[in-house]
C-alpha cells in the first residue's frame, strides 16, 4: 500500500506541475500550431510582397509557428494597416510596412490611425531599390531622352502608380520636380494592376520598386532606365543608376520594416524581432534578398521606433515641396 501512495502522490505532483507548465506562455507559444497572420496592406506582385513571400518560410521556422500572408490592398495601402491595427496585440497578427506608411499623414485629410503611435514598430529589416521604367512604346531608350520627350509634350505623357500619396508616386513627383517636367497621375489600387497596364500600354512610365518589375525588365515588357539609388543593383548591374543618366537629383529608396498592432509586450517585440534577424540571416532568404536587389540590415526595436519618427518628418517635407493636396 505505501508503494501504492507514493506513487498517486508522485502522480499528483506530476499532474500538478504539467498544468503549471500548461500554462506557462513560453511552453503555449511553442505548443501552438495556430499560423501567424501576416498583413501586407499590398496587392500580391509588389515589392513588400515579394519580400515577405520569399522570407515567410524561415520567418515560421524562426517563430516555431507557420506564416499567413494576408494581401489587404486598398486606399495606399491604408484598409491593411487598418486591420492590422485593431488586431489584437498577442503576436498572432504582424505586418509588413514600407515607406508608405509614414507618408500616409502627409497626403490623407483623414487617417484612421497612427503611424507611429499605433503600432508597435518591431525591425526595420532592410531597403530596396526603385527603378524608372516605361512602356516599350515610349520612344526613349535612356533617362536623357525621357527628359527630352516630356519636356516637347508636356501633358501628353502619364505615368502610374500604386496609389496616390505611396512611395511610388512620391518617387514619380521626385523625378518631375527634378528635371521639370509634366506628365499626368493615374493612381492605382497596387502595385499589380500598376504594372499589368504599365505592359499594357495604358501607362506610359512609373517608379516601380526593383523585386516588383525585374522579371517584366529581364522579359523585355517594359523598358529600365535608371535605378534612383547611389550605386547600381547588383541584382540588375546594367542599368545605371539616376546620376550616371544625367539625374543626380532623382533618388528615392525604399525600405520594409515589421510591425505589430499597438501594445505587444516586450517579450513579444523581442521574440519577433529575434525570429526577423534569424530568418533574414538564414542562407535562403539572403539569397532572395540578394536576386530582388535587396540590402538586409534589420534594426532593433528601438532603432525602428526612431526611424519611423525620422521618415515622418522627412516626407512631410517632400510632399510638401511636391506640392501634394492632400485627399
Amino acid at each position: 500500500m505505501k508503494p501504492k501512495a507514493l506513487n498517486t502522490r508522485r502522480q499528483a505532483l506530476l499532474s500538478l506541475a504539467g498544468l503549471a507548465l500548461a500554462g506557462s506562455p513560453v511552453l503555449a507559444r511553442a505548443q501552438s500550431d495556430k499560423p501567424v497572420r501576416f498583413i501586407l496592406p499590398v496587392s500580391a506582385g509588389s515589392g513588400v510582397d515579394a519580400i515577405t513571400r520569399a522570407s515567410s518560410n524561415q520567418l515560421g521556422k524562426a517563430l516555431g509557428q507557420s506564416v499567413v500572408v494576408d494581401n489587404q490592398p486598398g486606399a495606399g495601402g491604408v484598409v491593411g494597416t487598418q486591420n492590422l491595427v485593431k488586431a489584437a496585440p498577442d503576436g498572432q497578427t504582424l505586418g509588413m510596412v514600407s515607406n508608405n506608411h509614414v507618408i500616409y499623414p502627409s497626403v490623407l485629410k483623414s487617417l484612421p490611425f497612427d503611424p507611429v503611435a499605433d503600432v508597435t514598430p518591431i525591425a526595420v529589416v532592410g531597403s530596396t531599390p526603385m527603378v524608372l521604367v516605361v512602356n516599350p512604346k515610349v520612344p526613349a531608350n535612356n533617362l536623357k531622352e525621357l527628359v527630352a520627350l516630356l519636356k516637347a509634350h508636356p501633358g501628353k505623357y502619364n505615368y502610374g502608380s500604386a496609389g496616390n500619396g505611396t512611395i511610388l508616386h512620391l518617387g514619380a513627383e521626385q523625378f518631375k520636380d527634378a528635371t521639370g517636367t509634366f506628365s499626368t497621375h493615374i493612381p492605382y489600387r497596387g502595385t499589380g494592376p500598376l504594372v499589368a497596364d504599365l505592359i499594357g500600354g495604358q501607362v506610359d512610365w512609373a517608379v516601380v520598386a526593383l523585386p516588383a518589375i525585374q522579371g517584366q525588365i529581364k522579359a523585355g515588357l517594359v523598358r529600365a532606365l535608371a535605378i534612383a539609388s547611389p550605386q547600381r543593383s547588383a541584382a540588375a548591374p546594367d542599368i545605371p543608376t539616376a546620376a550616371e543618366a544625367g539625374v543626380p537629383g532623382f533618388q528615392v529608396e525604399g525600405w520594409f520594416a515589421v510591425i505589430g498592432p499597438k501594445g505587444l509586450s516586450a517579450e513579444q517585440v523581442k521574440r519577433v524581432n529575434q525570429a526577423v534577424v534569424t530568418a533574414f540571416s538564414t542562407p535562403e532568404v539572403k539569397e532572395a534578398m540578394a536576386k530582388q536587389g535587396n540590402t538586409i540590415q534589420v534594426s532593433t526595436p528601438e532603432a525602428a521606433t526612431a526611424h519611423f519618427k525620422r521618415e515622418l518628418a522627412k516626407y512631410a517635407a517632400l510632399v510638401k515641396k511636391a506640392g501634394v493636396e492632400p485627399q
